[in-house]
């Protein structure tokens, strides 16, 4: 696994994937995570039944909320980071974050990575918090099942373009190159 900070020589551009420009997959993108999250709600269905949630009292019911709406506002940043540790750790090098008002990101604008390294970046939130909120939801109690299942939805959910990103590159030969600034993805090949 390898990051390089200048793009070798003999590589040209093969792929663009920019989800900010590109509506029509920005959209199918969108669906498919939704369809993915609605999965996730079904699965959870059937480990504790959601009448449970409506079955709280009002003040259960609204902590649990916020707890909610504050942990994805934490997911969001902790997927990001996830991103980030493993582009440095690939030996990538500044990462810089942001907020489009449709996706946060980490990027490198200075950084090409190899297809391995950026399959691993990719993936690596759906993968980490995939099974840090599983193991979660099976070691809180049952009454807060559904706080951490609407997180495992939303990280299964929300990264829908980093699969779809990776699905993109499976196929392309193992020497490509990706650089992603965050808002885009350009891919390099000899």
């Amino acid at each position: 696994m390898r990051a390089y900070q200048t793009l070798p020589e003999g590589y040209r551009q093969i792929l663009q994937i920019d989800l900010q420009k590109d509506k029509k997959t920005a959209l199918q993108v969108n669906v498919g995570g939704s369809i993915a999250m609605i999965a996730v709600f079904l699965i959870g269905h059937f480990i504790v039944p959601f009448q449970r949630v409506l079955d709280a009292g009002l003040s259960d019911y609204f902590l649990r909320l916020g707890v909610v709406l504050l942990g994805y506002v934490a997911y969001i940043v902790l997927h990001e980071l996830t991103h980030a540790v493993v582009m440095k750790a690939v030996g990538g090098g500044k990462v810089r974050f942001g907020f489009t008002g449709l996706y946060a990101f980490a990027g490198s604008e200075t950084d090409y990575f190899d297809k391995i390294s950026y399959r691993c970046i990719a993936l690596a939130p759906l993968v980490v918090w995939g099974v840090i909120f599983g193991v979660l939801a099976f070691l809180v109690p049952e009454d807060w099942f559904w706080v951490v299942w609407f997180l495992q939805a939303g990280n299964i959910g929300g990264a829908a373009g980093d699969v779809y990103v990776t699905a993109r590159l499976w196929k392309l030969p193992e020497t490509l190159l990706v650089r992603d600034t965050g808002v885009d993805m350009t891919v390099y090949d000899r």
